[in-house]
């Protein structure tokens, strides 16, 4: 399975390393909200806003290089929309490996 990365946010950032921390730092804050909201939508059986949730994070994930697991997302965001959680378990993995990254850098 795909691992995060930071090659995007070293592409945009290029040599300006205040540019990168900051896009480092609004990873580090937001992401760990919208993971939670995304959970108690779920767990609320909000599919709609959970789907929402989803929209977010996959947007994320691809900024942290995983391409495969962004389409995945956007499966799993259409499942929601469609009150289905086919994928929840796959897409929980790439939440973690995605927070479990962020966490460590």
């Amino acid at each position: 399975m795909e691992q995060p990365n930071l090659n995007y946010i070293d592409q945009l950032a290029g040599n300006d390393a205040p540019f990168r921390q900051k896009l480092i730092d609004i990873l580090k804050k937001e992401l760990p909200e919208e993971i939670k909201l995304y959970k108690d939508h779920l767990g609320s059986n909000n599919f709609l806003a959970a789907a929402g949730s989803v929209h977010k994070l996959k947007h994320k994930i691809s900024i942290m290089g995983m391409e495969k697991s962004y389409y995945l997302a956007e499966e799993f965001e259409k499942n929601l929309k469609n009150n289905s959680t086919e994928l929840n378990e796959d897409f929980n993995i790439i939440l973690s490996r995605v927070q479990n990254y962020v966490n460590g850098i």
